[in-house]
């Protein structure tokens, strides 16, 4: 025999689900405000403060110090590590001949395993040398950022391009063709600065102040392209006054 249920039972019953439905809804939106988010130093007073931080340099040959004499302590990397709070731990990265792209297979997953207090990045001249379109490399930058702000609570410092036009790689090139690869560079410096914006990470603008660092001679190493010892130490310079402020 089928058991008949009163209207007035059945009511309450609905409303007693309703409840239910409703408290579970709140504690599950009390357990997801309750997740801990990362915060980053807003500058470098606060993390520059006296107390040890990791630091990982992302980056190509640069930032291995190709170029310099002693690369293990003239690369403009380990000259910033110089400069870290004592116990502090610098972990570099950069690989020679690495793109953005494959930095984001390679050195992107690492970094994030670190829990860096610092990151530098420079890597942009390989890509603009081995010619990957401005839309792909922005579109690389732009992940490549977005992963580090929500992966890290790193204070984040990268750098542009300098005029490499300067350099004596570039020497063969026709004026015209120059202007048009100097015009290039600032279209690419631009997308640098609006992609960093958007996540407040100061650039090292190398392309600033006549491009120092490729418009000296004593800055370039023999091989017509890298920094030398000497521009390894400009660049570190710049690098860190960048990751004070």
């Amino acid at each position: 025999m089928r058991q008949r249920i009163r209207p007035g039972r059945a009511l309450v019953g609905v409303c007693l689900l309703a409840l239910l439905l409703f408290c579970s809804a709140c504690n599950g939106g009390s357990n997801q405000s309750a997740q801990p988010t990362l915060t980053r130093p807003a500058n470098g007073k606060q993390l520059l403060n006296g107390k040890a931080l990791t630091y990982v340099a992302l980056g190509a040959s640069d930032a291995v110090g190709v170029g310099s004499t002693d690369p293990e302590t003239q690369g403009y990397a380990p000259r910033i590590a110089q400069h870290l709070p004592r116990g502090s731990h610098f972990i570099n990265l950069g690989v020679s001949g690495s793109t953005l792209h494959k930095a984001l297979a390679n050195e992107l997953p690492l970094a994030l395993s670190t829990s860096p207090e610092l990151i530098t990045i420079w890597l942009v001249a390989n890509d603009f040398v081995d010619g990957v379109t401005y839309e792909s490399y922005m579109n690389d930058l732009h992940m490549l950022l977005d992963q580090l702000q929500t992966g890290t609570h790193a204070r984040i410092v990268l750098a542009n391009l300098p005029d490499l036009t300067l350099l004596p790689s570039f020497g063969g090139r026709t004026p015209a063709q120059k202007a048009s690869i100097l015009q290039e560079i600032k279209r690419w410096n631009a997308g640098i600065t609006h992609e960093a914006a958007r996540y407040h990470d100061p650039v090292v603008d190398l392309f600033a102040e006549q491009s120092e660092l490729t418009a000296h001679p004593e800055f370039v190493s023999g091989d017509g392209f890298h920094p030398s010892s000497s521009g390894y130490a400009v660049l570190a310079n710049k690098f860190w006054t960048a990751i004070q402020q």
